[in-house]
């Protein structure tokens, strides 16, 4: 398969701050190289600095790398290569969904990033990460990333979440969203392949997993999936459904520093490939 690894670098309006180290130290951890090896043809596309602010105002510049983002995921797609979006934050995937022309998405997270800012009490604009692309919050903000059209909540996968403040639960109540948890992936896959969804985006927080088996940044709360786990949920939900493109998020070597994360996402990213390739 042609892949095109892009980078964003971005943590909170931050370039290269915190998890914006993550993109480049997954790809100097080897998931080029893993890729390569396992016969994909690999390019790394890295969107660098994007906005030239000292400020470095957090919404603002978040939606500006999901513009770029936007733009390049566009790019990897007319050249035949499937988009994997190496992000610091979460809101990113609103530039990769728009990119890619999205109708569905799979949200591999332990916290819901279903806040909006009225519902939010921590201001934090990575926890309305979810809402945004589901057009829920940041309207006029996502309508200005070019091609992008919010999900329908009923065509939301939103996996093992078990971080949720009370206006999430709240709001997750009265939406059609498709809770699961990792080894339960086979409903959830039937269910959104039920509702006709063809490009489904797929992200994948790292902080999902379970801290004790694999910490990738502070945020990571008790419980939670091993990394096997993760790999064969999303192996199941990819074997049926048609993926268009993948963001991973959130990682912080600072909270690595056994540098334990990157070969696991090598071994996420090649079996989830394999999947895809094998339909």
């Amino acid at each position: 398969m042609n892949i095109s690894i892009i980078l964003a670098s971005y943590d909170s309006g931050h370039f290269h701050g915190r998890c914006g180290q993550g993109p480049d130290a997954l790809i100097s951890g080897g998931l080029a190289e893993a890729l390569k090896l396992a016969g994909h043809d690999v390019e790394v596309r890295d969107i660098g600095k994007v906005v030239e602010d000292e400020q470095e105002r957090e919404i603002g510049t978040g939606f500006a790398v999901c513009n770029v983002v936007s733009g390049e995921v566009r790019i990897a797609l007319d050249n035949g290569r499937f988009p994997i979006v190496l992000a610091g934050n979460c809101l990113t995937s609103a530039g990769a969904v728009a990119g890619e022309g999205a109708d569905a998405i799979i949200w591999a997270d332990q916290h819901g990033d279903f806040n909006t800012p009225e519902t939010s009490t921590s201001g934090f604009l990575d926890g309305m990460a979810l809402a945004t692309a589901l057009g829920l919050c940041w309207r006029r903000m996502a309508a200005q990333i070019p091609g992008f059209k919010p999900i329908e909540p009923a065509r939301c996968v939103l996996v093992n979440a078990r971080d949720l403040d009370t206006a999430e639960k709240e709001l997750l109540e009265k939406l059609p969203i498709i809770r699961t948890e990792c080894p339960d992936w086979a409903a959830a896959a039937a269910k959104l392949k039920a509702t006709g969804a063809e490009r489904i985006h797929m992200h994948v927080d790292l902080d999902v997993h379970d801290p004790e088996k694999l910490q990738a940044n502070r945020y990571a709360t008790p419980g939670g999936p091993a990394p096997e786990q993760v790999r064969t949920a999303m192996c199941g939900l990819a074997g049926p459904l048609s993926i268009a493109g993948l963001t991973i998020s959130a990682y912080d070597p600072a909270f690595d520093p056994k540098g334990e994360v990157p070969p696991q996402v090598g071994e996420l990213v090649v079996d989830l490939l394999s999947t895809m390739e094998g339909r």
